[in-house]
């Protein structure tokens, strides 16, 4: 029997599991905080730390012994940060990580300085956002320019951890889908866009080598092997076991869906994300802005909670009776409206009732989600069952819901580390290749987590009916949304 860990460093907090090889039993576990990151007087928020936090905090979460007889480690860390070094590998300035909105506008500058966003569609699969690397560089080389002109090499979070584990060596690596929430790495092609990097810092850094799926990154002095390490979302895919025909729609207050695919994914308006898996697939993603903070805004309009907010739902019928809301509070970006609002329309007489109310923030939060699963469907993605994530998932009215809506069976896994699960998964198959015993096409057969599982059921036409009910207010409120790509291109 071999033992392996799973590392995942999120952004508040770091998880350890320890696990059989053979069978994926858990069979320790180890957690520590992180340092929240710092925020400015004014509240912009900066999500800035020093990366040496996430080490004690892994030592931490180890201690006690956690990781005695563990053959590798696979590393899953928080995606979209960008950690900017010297010539010698030391920090120019504290890393960026997570949500970091300063780079709105160096994101807009560099899709104009591009050409638009279909180019950039092309060229990497997906169109910049605040959040990426590729933004952050630009806003580094616009705010800090002494500091930008310092870097020389720019690693992610992930790749960081690896490459301190090993102890720092010559060779930085990282893994396909790492390097494809970049903005500067292409899916489809597969190789790294140097010239982006120096179109948003002004010059060119070094960038990691890009692993295979079953590549180690290398082995300590003590032996003790180190796998490739992937994002957090790739990692979590790979704990669920998810395929080909599988989507993932998380909940949180706003809301993606992602799926497995055979090739890279892209859409000429820049809706889909072309993102690696960390098995050798895709990993096409779409977000939404709004998904449960359209509930919760319903619920304080209602003077109740979530779970009150489900139980007042049920009480009304599929299409609640008549109100259909379009759930745009903080703008969408699918469809692309970033300067919508929410839109409540049917009211009539019989339909102002909390219930019909609290139906329909339900309804129109999943059939946001369903415009986002048909964008990929609508890119030939096949689209045979889906995962539901976020604590939203639990709630009665959603696991009633969601099945019709979305015309598929929905999973709802019990709430596990699945990202630290599939961090060492990886960590057994790359131990697996290295002793032979695995091909490195195929990653070791772990049993599917514990889920509740619903099926669209005998009431799918009427949940077809709130669904057209949902686009016809849609159309009339915002015509053409999601016709013609070339409305898209534009910077």
């Amino acid at each position: 029997m071999g033992i392996v860990a799973g590392l995942d460093s999120s952004s508040a907090f770091t998880r350890i599991v320890v696990c059989d090889t053979e069978t994926g039993a858990v069979l320790r576990q180890g957690y520590a905080p992180h340092p929240q990151p710092t925020a400015e007087p004014d509240g912009a928020s900066p999500h800035e730390t020093d990366p040496q936090a996430w080490l004690l905090s892994l030592g931490e979460a180890a201690g006690g012994g956690l990781l005695e007889g563990v053959q590798a480690i696979g590393v899953s860390a928080q995606q979209h940060g960008l950690l900017p070094l010297d010539p010698q590998g030391g920090l120019v300035r504290p890393a960026l990580v997570g949500n970091d909105k300063r780079g709105q506008v160096a994101a807009a500058d560099l899709i104009e300085a591009f050409g638009g966003r279909h180019p950039w569609v092309e060229a990497v699969g997906s169109v910049p956002h605040a959040a990426q690397p590729v933004a952050k560089l630009a806003w580094l080389a616009r705010t800090e320019p002494e500091a930008a002109r310092r870097i020389a090499v720019v690693m992610s979070p992930h790749d960081w951890l690896v490459w301190q584990l090993l102890g720092r060596p010559a060779r930085r690596t990282t893994d396909r889908g790492g390097a494809s929430g970049t903005g500067y790495w292409s899916a489809a092609t597969g190789s790294w866009r140097p010239d982006l990097v120096e179109l948003a810092l002004g010059h060119r850094a070094l960038l990691p080598e890009v692993l295979g799926p079953a590549d180690a990154a290398g082995t300590t002095p003590e032996g003790l092997l180190i796998s490739a390490g992937t994002g957090e979302t790739m990692a979590a895919a790979l704990g669920l076991g998810l395929g080909p025909g599988d989507a993932v729609v998380s909940l949180g207050a706003s809301g993606s869906v992602m799926a497995v695919h055979h090739e890279a994914v892209s859409e000429p308006g820049g809706l889909v994300t072309s993102l690696a898996d960390a098995t050798g697939m895709h990993l096409p993603v779409v977000n939404t802005s709004n998904a449960v903070r359209a509930l919760r805004g319903t619920a304080e309009l209602l003077g109740t909670d979530l779970e009150g907010l489900s139980e007042l739902a049920l009480k009304s019928t599929p299409g609640a009776h008549g109100l259909v809301l379009l759930p745009y509070l903080e703008g969408e970006r699918t469809p692309n409206l970033p300067h919508s609002a929410g839109t409540l329309s049917g009211l009539r007489r019989d339909s102002m009732k909390p219930e019909h109310l609290a139906r329909a923030a339900f309804e129109g939060m999943l059939c946001g989600l369903v415009d986002a699963l048909d964008v990929l469907r609508s890119r030939g993605v096949e689209i045979r069952r889906v995962f539901l994530l976020g604590a939203a998932a639990e709630l009665p009215a959603v696991q009633a819901a969601a099945p019709g809506l979305f015309g598929t069976q929905v999973v709802v896994p019990a709430p596990a580390d699945y990202a630290a699960l599939g961090a060492a998964r990886q960590a057994a198959w790359a131990l697996g290749v290295a002793q032979g015993t695995l091909a490195p096409h195929t990653p070791p057969v772990w049993p599917a987590p514990a889920a509740q599982v619903f099926e669209p059921g005998e009431e799918f036409p009427a949940w077809q009916a709130v669904r057209q009910q949902y686009i016809a207010t849609r159309e009339q409120i915002h015509p053409g949304a999601f016709q013609g790509p070339d409305r898209h291109n534009a910077p």
